[in-house]
């Protein structure tokens, strides 16, 4: 029989008609004294080994090595000892579980802007993918998602787009532009501006050295945390190539290095760190940065990526906890070259404000793991996205031409915004971009002469002759630094009438795709800005545009537009 290392649970007998038996109580004293997680204290129902060591060894939160457990029970009285007996009544293991505590960014959903007043248009580029996997798991458990949890864009950019590949490093990006009629608003068009990034070609992959912040505190106690993130780390380790290198420190009530820097090549001893991990105690998040930081920092390979990546439910609570403060730390630590990236776990205690604040200002992305399906696309299938950029503080910008276009309205990226005279500011930062990625934007514009949002002014000034003729909507250009480089460079590319097909049918397949997908985000979000477009609609455009689907991702995006239908909008308690 395997021997336990990472979790001994003494369940709480009461006997109905007897006392309990004696062998149960003899496998639960060697784990008398062991330190119990908080949701031990409250429960009375488990006991938790806690902090990092290596196999026949325990280590408390105070990082002291204490002696080798005592040896298990033989087999023959475990299995006795488990055998339900009449009168017995058994807990089932304690996990930890809250609801209602995730906590979210609440922002303003970007409204309708008249050209003439602001025809410019910027905001850093977003490739993350954490809100469509927490929508996911909202509707899996037939509740929808709170709104402020939607960002369109990363509804969209969940899902890859066949845009022309990028031919260069040097110029890691080509640009393609889309206009066809909006389904949302008649006389009003959408604009698709699509990106893709060059492909690092798997033999000029540079080394990696990751350290995985693990957090092993009393709230990742549950099946769909902890155990999750080692499943997902484990997935990764086997994309890696023998001469990366990985570390680990967890962090609970303390913070601690579980495994020094170890080439991939010595995966045996990276797995058994991995399987023994615990959760039980308070969160020192910050502590736990900070020395995972300090550790990627002392292992610095310059020519390689260096990344931190945090697995957490981002419920920091000891010591720093004010997003601001730690906003300036990874913000200084990028520009030493060690980048961050997030990765969210659980749900009922998902501080997401933070995660987002970390993974935008620590120059990586931020994922959700609900499921191991979602590991699998986030750490196997797109491994190569997520842990190598090929360019760094990517701005996007989109001037508008008053004499076609009266307003415009960007669709998502609200808190990716930046301000006008940050586009040419290389000390600005902005987004990452990783090889192989693509990043969909999508405006809706009204058209001189179309259906306003805004209304037209008394004294609102005209379009002058020089500007009357054009055969350009607006001009793009896209602005970003190579990952080793301080000083950016620009491309550019118009937004041209050719482009426009006189129906939404005529729209490429793949922009129709996006557009169901904002589509169900912006109805989530509250429909403002849709019309009188409803989830059946959604059904029907994304239905026709599903094209090619080999790991079944459009077909369950399809699902979950039919599971919002009937979805309620608040769990019920205990749920």
């Amino acid at each position: 029989m395997r021997k336990p290392s990472i979790l001994i649970a003494a369940g709480a007998c009461v006997g109905l008609l007897g006392a309990c038996a004696a062998s149960l109580d003899e496998m639960a004293a060697p784990v008398a004294s062991a330190e119990k997680s908080e949701t031990a204290e409250a429960e009375g129902t488990a006991i938790v080994l806690t902090g990092s060591r290596i196999p026949g060894s325990r280590v408390g939160n105070d990082g002291k090595l204490a002696p080798p457990p005592p040896p298990p029970p033989p087999p023959a009285l475990i299995a006795q000892s488990a055998m339900p007996r009449l009168g017995d009544v058994r807990r089932l293991p304690s996990y930890y579980n809250d609801q209602g505590r995730d906590r979210f960014s609440d922002v303003e959903q970007n409204s309708f802007k008249a050209v003439e007043a602001e025809p410019v248009s910027t905001f850093s580029i977003d490739v993350d993918t954490a809100s469509y996997g927490f929508v996911r798991a909202s509707l899996d458990r037939n509740v929808l998602p709170t709104p402020d949890a939607v960002r369109t864009e990363e509804m969209v950019n969940y899902f890859r787009y066949g845009y022309p590949a990028a031919t260069s490093r040097e110029q890691p990006f080509s640009t393609s532009v889309d206009v066809f009629p909006s389904p949302w608003t008649e006389g009003r068009k959408l604009v698709r501006v699509g990106i893709k990034g060059y492909e690092l070609p798997a033999t000029s992959l540079p080394r990696a050295n990751l350290v995985f912040l693990i957090d092993t505190s009393g709230s990742m106690n549950a099946p769909n945390k902890l155990p999750l993130v080692k499943q997902s780390i484990l997935m990764l380790l086997d994309q890696l190539n023998a001469d990366d290198h990985v570390a680990i420190v967890t962090y609970a009530g303390q913070a601690g290095t579980a495994l020094p820097p170890t080439p991939v090549r010595d995966k045996a001893r990276i797995a058994a760190v991995i399987e023994v991990l615990g959760a039980g105690g308070s969160t020192a998040g910050a502590e736990g940065i900070r020395q995972a930081y300090a550790l990627a920092a002392r292992n610095l390979d310059p020519q390689g990526v260096n990344r931190v990546i945090l697995a957490t439910d981002g419920d920091f609570n000891v010591g720093i906890t004010n997003p601001e403060e730690l906003k300036g730390y990874v913000e200084r630590e990028r520009e030493k070259g060690v980048f961050l990236s997030v990765l969210g776990f659980g749900r009922g205690n998902y501080n997401d404000a933070l995660m987002q604040t970390l993974a935008q200002n620590g120059n990586g992305n931020a994922a959700y793991i609900d499921t191991m399906n979602e590991a699998r696309k986030t750490l196997v299938e797109e491994a190569t996205s997520t842990l190598f950029p090929i360019a760094k503080d990517v701005k996007i910008q989109v001037e508008f031409n008053p004499a076609t276009v009266a307003e415009y309205r960007l669709i998502g990226y609200e808190t990716r915004m930046l301000k006008r005279e940050d586009f040419d500011n290389d000390k600005v930062d902005a987004g990452e971009v990783g090889s192989g990625q693509s990043v969909t934007t999508l405006y809706e514009i009204v058209p001189v002469g179309g259906p306003r949002a805004l209304g037209e002014l008394r004294y609102g000034e005209k379009p002058s002759p020089a500007r009357t003729a054009s055969s350009e909507y607006g001009f793009v250009k896209i602005r970003y630094k190579q990952p080793d480089s301080s000083t950016s460079r620009l491309l550019s590319t118009p937004i041209d009438r050719s482009r426009e097909v006189a129906s939404f049918a005529a729209a490429p397949r793949d922009a129709r795709f996006a557009t169901a997908v904002a589509s169900f985000a912006e109805l989530l979000r509250g429909g403002r800005y849709t019309g009188a477009m409803t989830y059946d609609d959604v059904l029907t455009m994304a239905g026709s545009a599903r094209g090619t689907d080999e790991y079944g991702y459009r077909a369950e995006f399809v699902q979950m537009v039919r599971a919002a239908k009937t979805a309620p909008s608040m769990a019920r308690l205990g749920e």
